[in-house]
């Protein structure tokens, strides 16, 4: 394969990392790949942009809320000062952008592998009850509410506990109307209307990281149990497991919506029934989705193969028993260059 410089986004790597680190990992651990890494960041404090054997160059670019025109002529810009192939976005407020700006990039020579707008719109937490009448995926009931005077009824469609959660990030366990109304007030105000309800779930929690071919193929799925959680809820240690039925569930799903490109599924098996919900999809790789090459499916490997339109086997297996821990370290960095990608918006290793 020739030379290929791939561009990767979301590179902090702080108490709640982003995936372009990890994504960067699993690139550099693939034997073919013989290029360069370039990093897109939205602040020059990302350690990513810092860390030694990440990226080879790294390049401010302006939040996607700034419009998409400004977004794309960054990326333009970039890509003429040092022209990459593929790019894999890791975040989701950015990936409505790349998308509505796919089809420019691609005249350029720049590749993505991104979900089609239609599954990645009822992935969407305003619409993802939807799932259950359109694709029949068994998901937890859900409510979209804008009016806080509804949760003193709430209780007459559901059961406390409930799920709260934002529109685009946050989710809380509420046990009461009382707390239910301190937690909508908390989200809404950070993320905006509506807020949604959702049924809560008791049982086993999974997360899977997914990759699929938008044809109704699964390339690969590795499934992880959390062992260690920070005060978010987020994943700080994890070990892959082996449930069949589990990994049939996933591989349903990502038939029926025929999904393009990368996904975390967060799934629960019921204490009660023993069946599978699906309660979220992240619509990318996760931050833990280093995992995934320690356990035998580089994934991210395979999206940009998939990008440049190749085909790519499935993946059969993947190491059960594999577990991470993730650390908190101090790296030390000359000055010089923070000061670089502050004045300049950019910097070369």
């Amino acid at each position: 394969m020739k030379s290929l410089r791939i561009a990767v986004t979301g590179l902090n790597a702080s108490y709640s990392p982003g995936p372009g680190v990890p994504v960067i990992r699993a690139l550099r651990e693939e034997k073919s790949f013989n290029g360069e890494i370039i990093g897109l960041t939205y602040d020059p404090f990302d350690p990513g942009i810092y860390m030694d054997g990440i990226c080879d160059h790294s390049y401010i670019i302006p939040y996607p809320s700034e419009g998409y025109e400004a977004f794309l002529m960054r990326i333009k810009d970039i890509h003429a000062k040092t022209p990459f192939d593929v790019i894999i976005p890791t975040l989701d407020a950015e990936l409505s952008t790349f998308m509505r700006i796919s089809n420019e990039l691609n005249e350029i020579g720049v590749h993505l592998f991104l979900p089609e707008k239609e599954s990645f719109d009822f992935r969407s937490k305003v619409h993802f009850h939807e799932l259950a009448e359109r694709y029949d995926i068994q998901v937890p009931r859900c409510k979209t509410i804008s009016d806080p005077a509804t949760l003193l009824t709430i209780h007459k469609e559901f059961d406390y506990p409930v799920m709260i959660k934002g529109q685009y990030y946050e989710a809380y366990i509420a046990y009461s109307s009382m707390e239910a109304d301190h937690i909508f007030r908390k989200i809404s105000a950070k993320w905006g209307l509506p807020v949604i309800i959702q049924e809560f779930i008791v049982g086993e929690e999974y997360d899977i990281t997914a990759l699929g071919d938008g044809r109704g193929n699964l390339i690969g799925a590795v499934p992880m149990k959390k062992m260690q959680l920070t005060d978010a809820g987020k994943a700080w240690g994890g070990i892959t497991i082996k449930d069949d039925g589990l990994m049939h569930f996933v591989e349903n799903v990502v038939n029926k919506l025929k999904w393009r490109g990368p996904c975390e599924l967060e799934v629960m098996k019921s204490k009660k029934d023993n069946n599978y919900y699906l309660i979220e999809i992240n619509p990318r790789f996760p931050a833990w989705c280093y995992l995934l090459v320690a356990a035998g499916q580089n994934l991210q490997w395979a999206t940009v193969r998939l990008a440049l339109g190749e085909n790519v086997e499935p993946f059969k297996n993947y190491q059960v028993g594999t577990m991470f821990i993730r650390n908190s370290i101090d790296h030390i960095y000359p000055l010089s260059q923070y000061q670089e990608i502050t004045t300049s918006g950019e910097l070369h290793k």
